[in-house]
C-alpha cells in the first residue's frame, strides 16, 4: 500500500467491528450495506497513482452526488479523481466532441439517457460481473430497458425517471375549500383525471391565499423555459391525446415512413391545453425552469406540478413546510384520443393515460478509456445501496427510484420517516407508471438535440402567442423532416426502432 493511501485511510476511515474499513456513517451517508461495491469492498481496492476523469452536470442536480461520491472513492482507493461540472446546455457537446476527435478526455460520463442514440458507438459495454451484481439485478425491467441499446447494456443505471402529478393533499381534503370549489364550479373538487380538469382546478386556485400562509398561492408550477427541459413538460401534456393505446408503430414518427407526427391533432390539442394553463402560473412562471418548478411546488407556493420526482422529494424534506401533506398520481389523461390510423378522434369513458418514461440521468464508461476497471468500480460505488439510499432523500440531487425495493412503501416510511399514506401514494404511482400498458419513451436517435431544440422553439412561440398551436407544430414538423434528411432516414429509423420496441412491448 502506498504511503499516500495509508495516510488517506488512516485519516478518513474507521474500523467497524472488525468487519473492515467503512466511512459511510462517518461522512453522513448512513450504514454501509454489504455488496461488491460497498464502502468496505471499494476500500479494499488500491488505485494509488492512477487518475480517473469524470464529466457530469453542474451542481446540484447529479453534479453534487457525483462530486460527493468521487471524494469518498478517492479517499477509499487512493485514486486521483477529477470531476468536471458542465451546464446542461453544453454537456452534450463537451462529451461528443472528444468522442468524434478520438480523444480519451473522460473515463466516466454522466448525461441524459436520451443521448444514447448519438453516444452508443463510443461507450463500453457494462461487464458481465457488474450486470450480474445483485444490486443491478434489482433494477426494474423498465430502467434496464432504458440502459440498453439493441441487446447491449451500455449505460450504468443510477437513476430512474418518469413524469407524474404532484398535488397538495391537505388542500384537496380541506372541507371549507371543497365547499367553495363546489359552490363556484358546480362540481366536487377531485384530483384531476384529465388535462382539462387540471387546468380548471389550477386556474381556480391561482391568485389567493388558500393555505393561510399570508402569501398569495397559485395553481400550477410547470417547466416552461425554452432551454430548460420544457420539451419534456410539453410531451407530458400531449401524450394522452396523441398516444393511442391501440395504435403501434411510433409516437414521434411513423416508424415505417419516418413522417413526423408532431403536428397531428393529438399533439396540437396538448399544446392548446398547455397554452391555456398560463393563467394558473405564479409570477414569472412562464420562464420557470426545472429548479423553479421544484422549489415552487416543494416550497408550498403552488397546488400542483408535474415532472420528475424532485419536486415531490423537495416537498418531503424534513424541513419542508408541506412535508407529509402531498400526494402523487399518474399524469392526467384525455377522454378524446387521436387515432392516426383512422384519422379520427376516439372517445374513452375512462381517460386514456400515457405513462411517460422521460429521459433520466444515466452514466457510462467511454470505450476509449484506459481506466475501465476503475471507472466501472466508481459507477458501481456511486450506485451502491448506502449511497443510493442517501441520494434518494435529497431532492436537489436528482437521483430517483429505479430498484424494486424503492417501490416498497416501507422503504420510505421506515427509512425516510414518511407517513404511511404519503409513502403508499408515492410507490403506487411509480409502480403504475413502471408497469403501464400505454407507455411513451423519449426520442433516442442521432440528432436528438436538434429535434428537441426545434420542438422547444416551436412550443415557445405558441406559448408566447406568436403563432397558433397548429402553425407552431407545422413549422416543427417541417424542421424535423429536414433533420431526418440531413442525418439519413434509414439511420434515424434504425435508432427509433429501439424506442418503438419498448413502447409497443406491452
Amino acid at each position: 500500500m502506498s504511503l499516500k493511501r495509508t495516510l488517506l485511510l488512516s485519516s478518513a476511515l474507521c474500523v467497524s467491528g472488525g468487519a473492515g474499513f467503512a466511512i459511510s456513517e462517518e461522512v453522513g451517508i448512513g450504514p454501509d450495506i454489504p455488496g461488491m461495491c460497498s464502502f468496505e469492498a471499494i476500500g479494499a481496492k488500491d488505485y494509488s497513482g492512477r487518475s480517473l476523469n469524470i464529466i457530469t452536470h453542474a451542481i446540484p442536480v447529479i453534479g453534487e452526488p457525483t462530486a460527493l461520491h468521487a471524494d469518498h472513492f478517492q479517499r477509499l482507493t487512493g485514486a486521483n479523481v477529477n470531476v468536471v461540472h458542465v451546464p446542461f446546455g453544453d454537456l452534450f457537446q463537451r462529451i461528443m466532441i472528444p468522442f468524434q476527435t478520438g480523444q480519451a478526455a473522460y473515463d466516466v460520463l454522466f448525461y441524459g439517457s436520451l443521448w444514447v442514440g448519438d453516444f452508443h458507438s463510443y461507450l463500453a459495454e457494462i461487464p458481465a460481473e457488474f450486470q450480474e451484481n445483485p444490486e443491478m439485478q434489482a433494477v426494474t425491467a423498465t430502467y434496464r430497458d432504458v440502459a440498453t441499446w439493441g441487446d447491449r447494456m451500455l449505460q450504468f443505471t443510477m437513476d430512474g425517471d418518469r413524469h407524474y402529478l404532484k398535488y397538495r393533499l391537505d388542500i384537496f381534503e380541506n372541507e371549507e375549500i371543497q365547499a367553495r370549489f363546489r359552490e363556484e364550479m358546480g362540481r366536487d373538487l377531485t384530483i384531476p383525471a384529465t388535462w382539462e380538469e387540471y387546468n380548471e382546478v389550477a386556474i381556480f386556485f391561482s391568485g389567493w391565499d388558500w393555505d393561510g400562509s399570508g402569501e398569495t398561492n397559485y395553481g400550477s408550477a410547470e417547466v416552461v423555459a425554452r432551454d430548460d427541459l420544457m420539451f419534456s413538460a410539453f410531451i407530458s401534456r400531449a401524450a394522452p391525446y396523441a398516444k393511442h393505446p391501440d395504435v403501434t408503430g411510433g409516437f414521434f414518427f411513423d416508424l415505417e415512413s419516418m413522417e413526423p407526427l408532431i403536428n397531428t391533432p393529438g399533439w396540437v390539442r396538448g399544446l392548446e391545453r398547455f397554452i391555456e394553463a398560463r393563467a394558473a402560473f405564479p409570477p414569472g412562471g412562464t420562464n420557470f425552469g426545472l429548479g423553479d418548478e421544484i422549489f415552487s411546488f416543494g416550497g408550498g407556493q403552488t397546488l400542483m406540478s408535474y415532472s420528475w420526482d424532485d419536486a415531490f422529494i423537495q416537498a418531503m424534506q424534513e424541513d419542508s413546510p408541506i412535508r407529509n401533506q402531498v400526494g402523487a398520481a399518474m399524469l392526467p389523461g384525455a377522454t378524446e384520443v387521436w387515432n392516426r390510423m383512422t384519422g379520427e378522434w376516439d372517445t374513452f369513458d375512462e381517460p386514456n393515460r400515457a405513462a411517460y418514461i422521460t429521459w433520466g440521468w444515466t452514466s457510462a464508461v467511454a470505450e476509449a478509456s484506459q481506466n475501465k476497471d476503475m471507472a466501472f468500480d466508481y459507477l458501481c460505488f456511486f450506485a451502491n445501496g448506502a449511497n443510493t439510499n442517501h441520494d434518494l432523500q435529497v431532492g436537489r440531487f436528482g437521483v430517483n427510484p429505479y430498484r424494486e425495493a424503492h417501490f416498497d412503501a416501507s422503504f420510505w416510511s421506515e427509512n425516510m420517516g414518511w407517513e404511511d399514506a404519503t409513502a403508499q401514494s408515492y410507490v403506487e404511482t411509480l409502480a403504475a407508471i413502471d408497469g403501464h400498458h400505454n407507455r411513451v419513451f423519449d426520442l433516442r436517435v442521432p440528432g436528438v438535440g436538434q429535434f428537441m431544440s426545434s420542438l422547444a422553439a416551436g412550443v415557445s412561440e405558441a406559448m408566447a402567442g406568436q403563432r397558433s398551436a397548429q402553425e407552431a407544430l407545422d413549422s416543427v414538423a417541417d424542421e424535423w423532416r429536414q433533420i431526418v434528411e440531413r442525418i439519413g432516414a434509414d439511420r434515424v429509423r434504425d435508432a427509433y426502432a429501439n424506442v418503438v420496441a419498448l413502447e409497443d412491448a406491452r
